[in-house]
């Protein structure tokens, strides 16, 4: 089995999802997505595991939501994913991916005992 985790270090959801996985005994390999952000193809394979559309993975409070205008509901999916691409803070975290014999699920780290229905 493998583990994934889209992490950002300063924030405390992301923090505490890691260390519930390190608690369990699992090393996640961990994508620092502010600085290593998912192309627009990784973050809609991630969207489909996660069963989300791309706005239910925005992060609305950001100023880049609002200073890009992406609430407007004529704004289509490529439009959305392609916003999170270019502004990766936009994308809501933490996510974390599994992938073993069973094939890839993933889930957000909110609350992080999320993830615990996926290992």
């Amino acid at each position: 089995m493998s583990v994934t985790i889209y992490h950002n270090p300063r924030c405390g959801k992301s923090r505490d999802t890691l260390a519930l996985l390190r608690g369990r005994g699992i090393e996640p390999a961990i994508v620092e997505y502010l600085s290593t952000p998912p192309d627009a193809k990784r973050l809609k394979q991630l969207l489909k595991l996660l069963g989300l559309g791309p706005r239910e993975l925005m992060r609305k409070g950001e100023a880049a939501y609002k200073e890009k205008k992406l609430a407007d509901p004529k704004l289509d999916d490529a439009a959305l994913i392609a916003a999170m691409v270019a502004n990766p803070i936009l994308i809501e975290r933490p996510i974390v991916v599994v992938k073993d014999a069973k094939g890839e699920r993933a889930a957000l780290g909110r609350p992080p005992e999320n993830v615990l229905k996926i290992l």
